[in-house]
């Protein structure tokens, strides 16, 4: 497995997850219980990727904000738990790129079809920002866009293969970043967070 430092304190694992077919089916299962969806912004624009979440805890957003909630806005019900299969490769993504000891409890998936992609952003939803953020790359490939510190001046352009895995963490965990459509098809992102 090839490891590639993106910038300070950011990981680009190469092929990471090996064969993803157990991967691509916990999604199935954890979207036929929790549907995608596209939410809105607080200012009531859809966004163009499709979402759901696992574990104890998910993210949304609204008319009331950004926020974690433990139950699924859609449902009433509590978000699927997130599969040992998904809770195991975060834990060990993050162990590779040094983090070790990160425990999840909150995993966003996301859909992008073609056009779909990711403003520049950075997550700062959480309450514990001495934790990484892990996100898998699945199906089709696109280019991660990072932008550090600040939203502005030209990104670093990372091409994410389908199997990669980006781990960001310490001073770069609030750092800003993006992603453009995906390449040839349906791309599928898992974004691991501690949010509390």
């Amino acid at each position: 497995m090839k490891s590639t430092p993106v910038a300070p304190e950011v990981v680009l694992l190469h092929g990471f997850t090996g064969p993803t077919e157990d991967i691509v089916a916990a999604v199935e299962v954890i979207s036929a219980a929790a549907s995608f969806r596209h939410l809105k912004t607080p200012g009531g624009r859809p966004m163009s990727a499709a979402m759901t979440n696992c574990g104890a805890l998910g993210w949304v957003s609204d008319a009331r904000g950004y926020r974690y909630e433990p139950c699924d806005p859609l449902t009433g019900r509590p978000w699927p738990a997130m599969p040992d299969v998904l809770r195991s490769l975060a834990q060990r993504a993050a162990a590779a790129a040094g983090w070790p000891g990160f425990d999840p409890d909150a995993c966003l998936v996301n859909r992008y079809v073609p056009g779909a992609r990711m403003g520049a952003h950075r997550d700062a939803d959480e309450r514990d920002f001495s934790q990484p953020i892990v996100s898998v790359t699945l199906c089709a490939p696109a280019v991660f866009f990072w932008y550090g510190a600040r939203r502005s001046g030209t990104p670093l352009r990372v091409r994410l293969e389908p199997g990669d895995v980006l781990v960001w963490g310490g001073a770069a965990r609030r750092g800003y970043h993006g992603v453009g459509p995906p390449e040839g098809g349906v791309r599928i992102n898992l974004t691991f967070r501690k949010a509390v």
